[in-house]
């Protein structure tokens, strides 16, 4: 077999090259494997050979890139010849070469003692640090209550290389209790470009059992040990040290709620300087929640006019949603995007994210025309962040958008962009990272005016690749 690439492809980059012929086309079962290459200019030769069984014969290829391969680099396949030992050579080509991206796991399954890495959030800071934040979950992949700490990777280099993990918020053993009953964990990361600081929410939940879950188990209250805590560290270095963890929940909960807590991904610094973090709450509206429950979830926004000295929470914008990211538009309102419990079972045209908008800091909600039809999720986290982009010489503002672009399962993490404020996400500005399985949590950043990075979960792991903002929006 012989792979073309085209002349950007580097070639130099490729640590090994498998040729997988599957045992029953779709199953994805190995029956044979083609290892050994040599690589020729822009030609990837396969040397080896095995027996096509009669029928349908599927062939996979499956490359790797060496360590300290430029993330920056491309492989773009334009073409395969296969040679056959009767018959006329087969050849596999495409208009559009498939454009191969480099990714880099950032965390690893193990890595550091811990089964699982999970809930990613990303920012840039002023000085072009990327800063990662997420879980680090020691003992397995359940959610709170459990072991959990909040731990932070730091890159000055674009996400090239990344530094040590540090663990930024561990509650120890609060109250006399073990780790795993004071697990915190679901982080959401803000940087406050007005004052160059770093801020991280996540939830504490103290005193509950392992074997249980803090989305049931937190309970109406508003002390440790009640109900979950949200708490918030902060980093004026640049993500070199981090504060002790200051607890807001008497600031912003009602004691009749069973839970709040931050919406995990990042939050954002308005145009005034307002420093907004998505969050979501759990009331008793006296009907029960889609979810089964008796307290029924809401998203909301919780935010600062004083640089996080006092903390103010809106109100719920629509009933039965989640996990939900926030961005300001032009004219100074922001734009509330919700995973909504509703696509738990709805897979048709009314599938979609609940998008909703505010001109008052949440305290009234008006409801988007792309709510519930334009992105289609299959209820899961997402992220959304807003960027003024250089497009025919001038700036414009596009939204980007990424999440597993399917209505059931988490698989093909895409992203995807708009130029008119959300109203629409045209089909030819989509970019599909990963088609693979995934738990589906992401995280976007702009690494600089052209690149877009963004830290996505696989299964226990996490991914992080560099995006060009013109593979995107379809140059």
């Amino acid at each position: 077999m012989i792979l073309g690439f085209s002349k950007e492809s580097r070639l130099e980059d490729l640590a090994f090259v498998r040729v997988i012929c599957e045992a029953d086309p779709g199953e994805g079962i190995a029956r044979d494997s083609l290892y050994k290459f040599i690589i020729r200019g822009n030609k990837v030769i396969i040397k080896g050979r095995f027996a096509l069984q009669e029928g349908e014969n599927r062939l996979s290829i499956v490359a790797g890139i060496r360590e300290n391969a430029n993330l920056d680099n491309v492989l773009e396949l334009e073409k395969a010849d296969i040679f056959p030992n009767r018959g006329k050579v087969l050849t596999v080509s495409r208009h559009d070469p498939i454009r191969l991206r480099y990714a880099l796991v950032l965390r690893a399954s193990g890595q550091d003692g811990c089964d699982t890495y999970r809930i990613p959030g990303l920012i840039t800071t002023g000085r072009g640090t990327l800063v990662a934040v997420y879980d680090a979950r020691y003992n397995r992949s359940k959610d709170l209550q459990e072991n959990i700490d909040v731990g932070m990777s730091r890159s000055t280099d674009g996400g090239q290389t990344w530094e040590p993990m540090k663990i930024i918020i561990d509650m120890g053993e609060y109250g006399g209790l073990p780790k795993n009953m004071n697990g915190v964990g679901d982080p959401c990361i803000l940087y406050d470009n007005k004052n160059d600081v770093i801020w991280v929410a996540a939830l504490w939940l103290n005193g509950s059992s392992p074997d249980k879950m803090a989305w049931w188990d937190s309970k109406p209250g508003m002390l440790p040990g009640e109900t979950g805590q949200f708490i918030l560290v902060k980093s004026t270095d640049d993500g070199l040290t981090w504060s002790e963890p200051v607890n807001i929940t008497s600031q912003i909960k009602k004691p009749e709620w069973q839970l709040l807590l931050q919406g995990p991904g990042k939050g954002i610094t308005m145009t005034d300087g307002t420093l907004v973090f998505p969050a979501q709450f759990k009331a008793n509206t006296g009907e029960k929640a889609l979810d089964g429950g008796i307290f029924t979830p809401f998203s909301t926004i919780v935010y600062s006019r004083d640089g996080g000295e006092t903390w103010t929470i809106g109100t719920g914008a629509k009933s039965n949603t989640t996990e939900a990211q926030v961005v300001e538009l032009p004219d100074g309102s922001l734009m509330l995007n919700m995973r909504d419990d509703r696509n738990r079972t709805e897979k048709g045209s009314a599938n979609g994210r609940a998008v909703y908008t505010s001109a008052d800091m949440g305290t009234n909600w008006t409801v988007h025309p792309s709510s519930n039809s334009v992105l289609t999720e299959p209820n899961c986290m997402a992220s959304i962040i807003a960027s003024d982009i250089g497009i025919n010489g001038k700036l414009k503002r596009v939204l980007f958008f990424s999440n597993p672009d399917h209505d059931s399962e988490r698989i093909n993490m895409t992203i995807k962009a708009s130029l008119d404020n959300g109203f629409t996400w045209p089909g030819e500005f989509r970019l599909l990272l990963n088609g693979a399985a995934g738990y589906g949590y992401s995280c976007l950043t702009m690494v600089n005016d052209s690149t877009l990075g963004i830290v996505y979960e696989g299964m226990k792991d996490l991914y992080y690749q560099k995006i060009r903002v013109r593979d995107v929006l379809n140059n």
